[in-house]
């Protein structure tokens, strides 16, 4: 139409900049899931991204070469990968940023707890720094996302340092955290949780087995956790 003029694109708010150096959305989930092992005093090696993602080898090589390339981390001669100073840095804010959000969630918002890493993973991307600072303020000083990792700047350490997995029968055991592998698998997170296998809980270890699991009691509840499900719960012996 003759006489409208459109307005002129602003290009210092477009959503995506082009030539810009920094990490895409899914380099910035392998960051992440770097930072988680990291921290955790495992070593990082691409095939165990590859099984964490989902995804081939191929797919990981291609992305861990991005990441080196934009200096976020480092490889050894062995392959081993480790954060850069500015990876770890990014890598860090993100996972602080999306453990929030986790804690928002259920917290304010009530969603079921086995939906909120899904929902934080949507979230974290687009928040703006002001809805950050408004969602960390109505969380408050929380130490962990709800299902027991730390949240950066409010816990500087990981409680819980023994697998379920590991812990000897006949002692009480403290679920203290989830590890974050099990984040992933929805379905999952809702067994724990219609279980009550959340941190808090305690249970009795009555019997334990390489090949058939765990077998936790507490009054009114009996129930035998699968060995893979075991190396995801981490706490601690009480009695």
């Amino acid at each position: 139409m003759s006489g409208v003029q459109r307005p002129k694109a602003n290009n210092a708010r477009r959503r995506h900049q082009i030539g810009d150096p920094g990490p895409t959305p899914k380099e910035r989930e392998y960051l992440e899931v770097i930072y988680y092992l990291a921290v955790r005093g495992e070593p990082v090696i691409a095939a165990r991204l590859a099984r964490w993602m989902g995804v081939q080898p191929p797919t990981v090589t291609h992305i861990v070469k991005q990441l080196e390339d934009k200096q976020m981390i480092n490889r050894d001669a062995r392959g081993e990968i480790t954060l850069t100073a500015e990876g770890f840095t990014m890598a860090e804010l993100m996972v602080r940023r999306h453990r929030i959000l986790e804690r928002f969630l259920v917290d304010v918002m009530h969603l079921p707890w086995h939906l909120v890493h899904e929902e934080a993973v949507r979230l974290e991307h687009a928040l703006s720094p002001a809805m950050e600072a408004q969602i960390t303020s109505l969380v408050g000083d929380s130490p962990t996302c709800p299902h027991g990792n730390p949240i950066p700047g409010n816990l500087s350490d990981y409680a819980g340092r023994l697998s379920l997995a590991e812990a000897e029968v006949g002692h009480a055991f403290t679920i203290m955290r989830i590890l974050e592998e099990a984040e992933e698998d929805s379905e999952l997170i809702k067994y724990l949780q219609s279980n009550d296998l959340v941190p808090a809980a305690v249970f009795q270890i009555s019997d334990s087995s390489p090949a058939y699991g765990v077998t936790l009691q507490r009054p009114g509840q009996s129930i035998t956790v699968l060995p893979a499900v075991a190396a995801l719960i981490y706490g601690e012996i009480t009695a």
